[in-house]
């Protein structure tokens, strides 16, 4: 049976999440119509994507690379624009299926307004939630919108609670890798220099992502995102160390029953799911090898060592804008770090002195929350700044 052709934007299309979504495309030709694609400065692979896909729009964040997207789409009949704001139009373009995978505060404004045309938003932006989850949700309930989790440990959750009574969820599980550090000294943690840092031991990741996952920052923001997502309470959501990176999550039921999602880590996996939902998207991704595999190893994570969950956890049962504040104070001193302007184990100690000073204000609207975020982001680099002198 022909399968109905979907229509597609994609929203951060050069980064790492959306490289893989281009991939998936470009193996269903048949499948999917691109309306837009957006990046941020690499107007060779933007160019590059829409030509492959013949997407009707291509838009580049950054004003100043326009005359080259223009000049690489001539003649091609792809319209082209470039902007903040043309962004956010791409976002409010009729498409069936939008991938949000602009990281960081930039995405929100492009996210929101994808959320608010209606359709199919797959959520890769974890700060959509983490930042601006009230208002996210507001926006997804007025509209009917459906948001479908990429993120690998929310997906896994998402697909075994599909088979289940989510009245009967009990808990849920996280997983996470551990990163470079799992067994790391705290001496070491704080020698540790960027490079060392980006080495992840399972995953292919952006710069900042990766920094988030040797701090495990990430599994603290998912677990506030996992919070919003799924409407649990922060008690009722686990997490634990899982080198292997092969059970991405796991819930449980209040008979007993356990269900985990399992594969490889490969992130064309979480996202062909999330494509072709409710349906299943063929990938060319690694199958797993259960016997090659030998064992699988679980354990809690040491909370001295990653003091990035308990800060996670502190931020969620405060409320309002503490969660804005984390996600903030995170992204500057992780850039911090990578400029060698503050140690790794600065980074966390950077987060917790920017949540005290601020505290848990409200930030009911978009605009609230992007000033909170800018005072955040004001308050960290000038610890930051502090720190380097």
């Amino acid at each position: 049976m022909a399968v109905e052709r979907r229509s597609v934007t994609v929203l951060g299309s050069t980064g790492s999440i959306g490289t893989s979504t281009v991939d998936l495309l470009l193996s269903n030709p048949e499948r999917f119509q691109v309306r837009a694609l957006a990046g941020g400065r690499n107007v060779k692979l933007l160019a590059e994507q829409a030509r492959g896909l013949r997407a009707e729009l291509a838009v580049i964040a950054d004003t100043a690379c326009l005359p080259e997207l223009e000049a690489l789409l001539a003649g091609t009949g792809i319209a082209v624009a470039a902007g903040t704001a043309s962004v956010v139009e791409a976002a409010t373009l009729p498409a069936d299926w939008t991938m949000a995978a602009i990281t960081g505060a930039a995405g929100l404004p492009s996210t929101l307004a994808a959320i608010e045309r209606g359709g199919a938003v797959a959520l890769a932006n974890k700060e959509a939630l983490v930042c601006a989850g009230d208002v996210m949700l507001r926006a997804v309930s007025a509209a009917g919108a459906t948001l479908l989790p990429v993120d690998s440990e929310h997906n896994a959750i998402f697909q075994a609670m599909a088979e289940g009574n989510r009245g009967a969820v009990e808990r849920i599980v996280l997983t996470a890798s551990g990163g470079p550090f799992r067994n790391a000294s705290l001496d070491d943690m704080a020698r540790a220099t960027p490079e060392a840092a980006l080495r992840h031991p399972t995953w292919s990741m952006g710069a900042k992502i990766s920094i988030d996952s040797a701090t495990m920052f990430n599994k603290g923001l998912e677990l506030i995102e996992a919070a919003r997502l799924f409407g649990l309470a922060e008690d009722c959501i686990g997490v634990l160390v899982h080198p292997q990176s092969v059970v991405h999550g796991i819930v449980h039921y209040h008979d007993g029953s356990m269900l985990a999602q399992m594969g490889a880590a490969d992130m064309r996996i979480p996202i062909a799911h999330a494509l072709a939902w409710p349906d299943r998207l063929p990938t060319r991704s690694p199958r797993l090898d259960l016997a090659a595999l030998g064992r699988l190893e679980f354990a809690e994570p040491d909370p001295v060592r990653f003091p990035a969950l308990r800060l996670a956890r502190d931020a969620l049962r405060a409320g309002g804008g503490a969660p804005t504040i984390l996600s903030a104070a995170n992204e500057v001193a992780v850039d911090a770090f990578l400029r060698r302007r503050l140690g790794f184990t600065d980074i966390a100690s950077l987060v917790e002195a920017v949540l005290d000073r601020l505290g848990s204000p409200g930030a009911d609207t978009l605009d609230a929350v992007m000033e909170l975020d800018a005072a955040a982001r004001r308050a960290a680099e000038g610890i930051a700044a502090a720190k380097a002198a």
